[in-house]
């Protein structure tokens, strides 16, 4: 899971006496959580503020898929699933479709999003960040965003320290995710898993640790066994939206939630003139509805699984163009 800015961010003023100061808050922290002394010591007394993430981190949208000003997905789309990542995908789920088939049975999540994500994140491992973690969190922490959650990953990158992580091996995002499947520190402490069998879990090595420690989120996430994402579907020209709008305000990302409707079953969404376009999902499964490109274009009927990959990454871009790719990937 990658750092997202909150909707409206708040920046916490500056510690006093500055980053040097600071830095004796961070230690702090370390011994309290039980971070050895020397893994302490080794680190942050060299801490050092990364101009750089702070500019990149002051770049970000103030909010995700603001629905007063909706950008189209066409060109998102376009962008994240490109001609590249189906043909590298669909030859690396080709070769590893025994290993995937094995994750599914262990997991429950379906292989095509494991690979999706994968592909997204990282093009596969290509592109994992070049960024010091503890640098980067002890960083963002200072800035004041989002104090209290940069010093808790700050401190897990410490624990990983601990477990025996090179500091090498600690690099990723200018926002502190690493590894193939851009876990934070915190994610990585409680849930990269072991997928080849060898007694470790390298998400920062082994694809196939990667894909098994992206399927323990998901399902950990919420998962559903043999329920896809979601599918294609044509909204007749005399459907009721207000009919369907969704009164519940998400405590969590609420922009991004904002854009789907209310939950109704696959038989009920028939019924109001919702086409599927190809396959279905089951008639008596839950699903809402997005229209992404507005009214006359493409919609997509979103399973429950959908907001396991919203947790992933809250953007209903990144979700969308996560189970499209994986679809397009494996010919659906």
């Amino acid at each position: 899971m990658r750092y997202q800015p909150p909707a409206t961010p708040t920046v916490t003023p500056a510690p006093t006496g500055g980053f040097d100061s600071y830095r004796q808050t961070l230690a702090a922290r370390a011994r309290a959580a039980g971070v050895r002394e020397a893994t302490i010591q080794a680190v942050v007394p060299y801490l050092t503020l990364n101009s750089r993430v702070i500019e990149l981190d002051r770049a970000q949208p103030g909010q995700v898929n603001n629905p007063n000003a909706i950008p189209p997905f066409a060109p998102y789309r376009r962008k994240h699933v490109t001609d590249d990542l189906i043909t590298r995908g669909a030859a690396r789920y080709a070769a590893n479709y025994a290993f995937l088939t094995n994750i599914e049975r262990r997991f429950g999540v379906e292989p095509l999003v494991l690979m999706a994500i994968y592909g997204h994140e990282t093009s596969y491992g290509r592109v994992t960040g070049g960024f010091d973690l503890p640098q980067v969190l002890a960083t963002l922490a200072y800035e004041g965003r989002r104090r209290s959650f940069f010093e808790e990953e700050f401190v897990a990158s410490l624990q990983l320290l601990d477990q025996g992580v090179p500091r090498s091996r600690l690099k990723g995002s200018w926002a502190g995710a690493t590894g193939y499947p851009q876990f934070m520190p915190s994610v990585v402490l409680r849930l990269r898993t072991d997928g080849d069998g060898n007694g470790t879990a390298d998400i920062w090595n082994s694809e196939a640790d990667a894909l098994a420690s992206i399927a323990a989120y998901l399902r950990d996430a919420g998962w559903k066994p043999n329920v896809h994402w979601g599918v294609p579907v044509r909204v007749a020209p005399t459907f009721n939206r207000a009919a369907v709008r969704s009164a519940v305000v998400a405590p969590r990302c609420p922009a991004v939630y904002a854009r789907h409707s209310r939950w109704l079953t696959v038989r009920e969404w028939r019924s109001l003139g919702v086409t599927p376009l190809g396959r279905s999902l089951p008639e008596n499964e839950l699903a809402t509805l997005i229209e992404p490109d507005g009214q006359g274009a493409t919609a997509y009927l979103l399973s429950t699984n959908y907001r396991a990959i919203l947790d992933y990454n809250c953007s209903n871009f990144y979700a969308l163009s996560v189970g499209v790719l994986g679809d397009t990937i494996v010919g659906r």
